[in-house]
């Protein structure tokens, strides 16, 4: 091997220098926000800042000579950054005869840098499990308020963090989830941390118009129009329903006591919405209830009149009851326009004449009334996770009218409650709302972290640590949800102002985030976000749509198993609801569980970050070692 010359080796000296140097000064210039930190925290709050100062160059260059001498290229150096400066420049310093002189103790180290994260991870997730450090997160649909079995069957295939969204249900429900948590523990013998999600700001379209109450009962065809087999009909008494069992398609409710002198053989004749005649047949009975077939399809609507007959005999008369209303929900496509209205009504479709031509464009309710006061015309709206978007035409501070620009070919239909994200808006508002503030005195008595949605700057981070404090519950853990592009943008800032409370964690919510920020760009901004909560031994959590398709129709897709071995980037993946939830928490149990293995080590090249500016602040004195790193 041909030793290095001191010429070649004076160039990643001088950078190396350089950039150590410009980290210390970095820190130095944050000595009073360091003082603010909790001082179990303030060793990664160093590190995160000298982390920050090294990732506003571009070092791709001096990684490409680190690795032609057969050193470290410092594409693991988050969780010990001076540590890792100083042992590339240690070998440097022997190859190349120099003394460097004495260089202070970096703040953490190859050792204590990895214990610290995995420590922060304990006092916030709880302990790993024992054949894997990812833990697993799981939204409670509502029946885990009164299914204690299902509770017990998630912590069984190895749920480790119950996650309640108080977006939905309410106090009471919240307890009767926790109660029968706890009452699974004490079954199965193991712990499980308990998280609460803030609502935050609503951001949604609201509700829709409805067009009536109507069912259709349709006979199973095959695709040449052939009958395989009738529309199996659920009938039960309307003042003493009963749910359909899984097998029938079909539930009507019927009126008065005629279905309990029904029996099989018997026929209800009815002619539906369009006036067409039908014959239901009973086919048995079950308790109050009987069942029935439908041999062609037919529209039944509320106070539809059936007539039973026995061998030609009329057995009298009852109506349906209680059928659930029909929503339609806005079929927008690129080129229409789309009213969003501060006014809390019922949102309806175009208004077309007889030509197809709009006379008046639809309208939805946007719940947020912030943004009838900030957004301007030609900034982007996305609806529906980015499934719509549009321009902004006009605000009148009543109502933003929206060009529609994006849509699939064939269109796509916009329903109630459903997301609204203003990614060129930075929206003026507390993340923390009435309804947030009413729920924070329960749930500190139920759970063990509080994750905070919508968080934008670190003046909402202090907020909820001053709630917390008032409370007397500051010993909870704090988990910071990133999903819109402020927070990502304001990232460092926040992580300073998360960690003067901890135990504090981050979750990368990347629904709202990839409408924020862009699908193409939505890999790149939650590794970024990986990187910096690593450098700040932050545990993250891995969110949205992780196994999605398996939870809701019980098999994953290719490219969702890929993601979810991702997963093992973070400290904690979650998992929304689904009807096959165990099955999808036994499943990536395994995945992790095997990824775990293999996982180990990984490598980056360091080009300049955006976000690794702290902004606002007095920073540009950083730029006075740029010369001496800049080729």
């Amino acid at each position: 091997m041909i030793k290095p010359t001191s010429r070649q080796l004076q160039r990643p000296i001088a950078l190396l220098k350089a950039l150590r140097d410009d980290a210390i000064r970095l820190e130095q210039s944050h000595a009073e926000d360091l003082d603010l930190i909790e001082p179990g925290h303030r060793h990664s709050a160093s590190n995160l800042l000298h982390y920050l100062s090294i990732r506003q160059h571009d070092i791709r260059d001096l990684q490409r000579d680190l690795s032609a001498l057969g050193l470290s290229s410092l594409g693991i150096l988050e969780p010990h950054v001076l540590a890792s400066l100083d042992a590339v420049m240690s070998i440097l310093e022997d190859l190349s005869g120099q003394a460097m002189g004495p260089m202070p103790d970096p703040p953490v180290d190859f050792r204590t840098g990895p214990l610290l994260l995995r420590d922060h991870a304990r006092a916030l997730l709880g302990p790993a499990p024992q054949d894997r450090f990812v833990r697993i997160m799981v939204t409670m649909p509502s029946e885990a308020a009164t299914d204690p079995q299902l509770v017990k069957d998630l912590l069984l295939a190895g749920m480790d963090v119950m996650r309640i969204n108080c977006a939905h249900d309410g106090p009471a429900a919240w307890r009767a989830m926790v109660e029968n948590l706890r009452q699974a523990e004490r079954a199965v013998g193991r712990h499980c941390r308990v998280q609460a999600d803030l609502a935050g700001p609503k951001l949604r379209t609201g509700r829709l118009q409805t067009v009536g109450r109507v069912l259709r009962l349709a006979p199973r065809r095959d695709p040449f129009g052939r009958l395989m087999a009738p529309g199996r009909v659920w009938l039960t008494p309307a003042d003493r329903s009963e749910p359909a069992p899984p097998e029938w398609r079909y539930a009507l409710e019927l009126d008065g006591e005629l279905s309990a002198r029904l029996q099989e053989g018997d026929r209800l004749d009815f002619n539906d919405t369009r006036g067409q005649a039908h014959r239901l047949k009973i086919t048995g009975r079950r308790g109050p209830s009987v069942t029935a077939e439908i041999q062609r399809t037919a529209y039944v609507k509320e106070g539809t009149l059936l007539r039973a007959s026995r061998d030609g005999v009329v057995l009298g008369e009852t109506c349906v009851r209680n059928l659930p209303e029909i929503i339609q929900p806005i079929l927008l496509r690129s080129g229409d326009s789309l009213v969003l209205t501060r006014a809390d009504e019922p949102g309806r479709q175009a208004l077309r004449d007889a030509l197809g031509r709009v006379i008046k464009p639809a309208r939805i309710h946007c719940t947020l009334a912030a943004a009838f006061d900030q957004v301007r015309p030609g900034e982007s709206v996305w609806l529906d996770d980015g499934k719509i978007g549009g321009i902004v035409q006009a605000n009148n501070g009543e109502e933003i009218r929206v060009w529609i620009t994006h849509t699939p070919p064939q269109g796509a239909k916009l329903k109630a409650e459903k997301g609204i994200n203003f990614p060129d808006t930075a929206l003026q508002l507390s993340s923390l709302t009435e309804k947030d503030l009413e729920d924070l005195p329960v749930l500190v008595t139920l759970v063990d972290m509080v994750a905070q949605s919508f968080v934008r700057g670190p003046e909402d981070v202090r907020r909820l640590h001053d709630e917390l404090y008032r409370l007397g519950a500051n010993h909870l853990g704090v988990v910071l949800k990133i999903e819109n592009r402020q927070a990502f943008e304001n990232l460092p800032r926040i992580l300073l102002a998360g960690l003067g409370s901890p135990p504090l964690g981050v979750m990368i919510a990347r629904g709202d985030l990839a409408v924020e920020v862009g699908f193409e760009r939505l890999s790149e901004v939650q590794q970024e976000i990986l990187w910096l909560c690593e450098a700040a031994h932050v545990p993250v959590i891995w969110a949205t749509q992780i196994l999605e398709g398996m939870a809701k129709k019980g098999a994953p897709s290719r490219a969702e198993v890929s993601d979810a071995a991702m997963s093992i980037m973070a400290e904690c993946a979650m998992l929304n609801k689904g009807p096959n939830i165990v099955e999808t928490v036994r499943f990536l149990d395994g995945v992790i569980g095997r990824m775990d293995e293999h996982f180990v080590k990984r490598r980056a090249t360091l080009r300049k970050l955006a976000v690794a500016e702290l902004k606002p602040g007095g920073e540009s004195r950083l730029r006075a070692a740029l010369p001496l790193i800049t080729p």
